[in-house]
């Protein structure tokens, strides 16, 4: 049987036929030699180059032949219309939507079972991410999401020593991990708060020079840049904070007033916010933080007095005009005592569902019960988990 070329000028050639090409460049580059060896005839309506200018299944154009009959009636109206068409049929899938012509590449497992198998076999077999492993990519995607602005969570409870300055600096580390812009948390607490201690650990906050937020208000109108900010600042990593007024005399002296006056200076520098509002809803700078806080976090405890504090929290801000806060807002349940068996925990949880826009419960860690430094290496998964899961649920009340 002989050989036929795709390229060899047969019979088609001959009769007037068209000789189709190998590839796109290829074939558009024969057809515009034709044109203009051929002269003003060529092309004309109704010849073979307006008949090659057929379209593929994907709405394409398919490839323009090497040569074309020449000598075609036509008039030059014709000829100028069609070469219009010619450049204004759209590209190929190549050239417009190269992805599509790429397989999308799974996703690579870690941990577990599929993880050891993707190890072993040099990535041969991939399974795939688990379930698990998806979860946590999207919580870690909804996190991490871009934000128009900057926001403030404040995060407050009738109690203390609930776990409200450590579900601050888990959250704030948890942020600080997954977002690509830092975040920054205020200890605006009246009662000489620890934030950055428990952030920094009190022997390095004590090392350090301990500017705290009263001095910020010193010289707030001095501030002009986010070097200036920074010297009164403490750093955890990627978490930049402002340390509450630790003397006695003068830490319930922040106004609602100056509190928002640091406020407008945070937004300036960072897209997300976390204030560490102390104990109780009715101090000097509450009114301030609450005016600018965009969500909340109810801090709560598996105790019976704790959730009805929390409730009750909840029930003050709907009655004095944050209704769309308390609505809103996030309650955190930390075990921070390791209750005994003979606390309903589901009881307490159902108490408060349903008057909040989401509840999330913090196991007992030893991590975050000791009352010291907050890390999240040394946090039991589930208490990580738990932190992303608050994160995230702070991220979505902003966009």
């Amino acid at each position: 049987m002989p050989i036929v070329s795709a390229n060899t000028p047969d019979q088609g050639s001959a009769s007037g036929g068209l000789i189709q090409s190998s590839s796109w460049a290829a074939a558009a580059a024969a057809a515009d030699a034709s044109d203009a060896e051929s002269g003003p005839e060529a092309g004309a309506a109704g010849s073979p180059v307006a008949a090659a200018v057929e379209t593929t299944a994907g709405g394409y154009p398919s490839p323009v032949p090497d040569a074309a009959v020449v000598d075609a009636p036509g008039t030059q109206g014709d000829r100028s219309a069609e070469r219009t068409a010619l450049r204004s049929a759209p590209m190929p899938d190549f050239i417009s939507s190269p992805g599509s012509f790429v397989k999308e590449q799974k996703p690579r497992p870690v941990g577990g079972f599929r993880g050891a198998i993707y190890r072993l076999t040099g990535g041969a077999w991939n399974l795939g991410p688990s379930a698990k492993q998806r979860q946590e990519d999207e919580l870690a995607r909804r996190i991490s999401r871009q934000l128009q602005g900057s926001f403030n969570t404040a995060i407050l409870s009738l109690k203390g020593g609930i776990g409200k300055t450590s579900t601050t600096v888990g959250v704030g580390l948890t942020l600080a991990e997954y977002r690509g812009d830092p975040p920054c948390a205020i200890d605006a607490n009246p009662d000489s708060g620890d934030l950055v201690e428990r952030a920094l650990g009190e022997g390095i906050y004590q090392r350090s020079t301990p500017r705290t937020i009263t001095d910020l208000l010193g010289n707030l109108e001095s501030i002009d840049s986010l070097t200036g900010l920074s010297r009164y600042m403490h750093h955890a990593g990627r978490l930049h904070l402002i340390a509450g007024e630790q003397d006695p005399e003068v830490s319930d002296s922040l106004t609602a007033a100056e509190y928002l006056k640091i406020r407008q200076l945070i937004s300036s520098y960072y897209s997300v916010a976390l204030t560490d509002c102390g104990t109780g809803v009715t101090h000097n700078a509450m009114k301030g933080i609450l005016q600018s806080a965009d969500n909340l976090i109810i801090a709560a405890g598996y105790a019976v007095s704790g959730a009805k504090r929390a409730r009750s929290t909840l029930q003050w801000l709907a009655s004095h005009g944050y209704e769309d806060l308390a609505r809103n807002a996030i309650v955190v349940i930390t075990d921070k005592d390791e209750v005994s068996s003979r606390v309903d925990k589901s009881a307490i949880e159902e108490h408060l569902s349903g008057i909040c826009r989401q509840l999330i419960a913090v196991p007992h860690d030893r991590g975050v019960a000791d009352g010291d430094l907050v890390t999240l290496d040394v946090l039991r998964p589930e208490t990580r988990r738990a932190y992303k899961e608050i994160a995230a649920a702070i991220v979505d009340g902003y966009v």
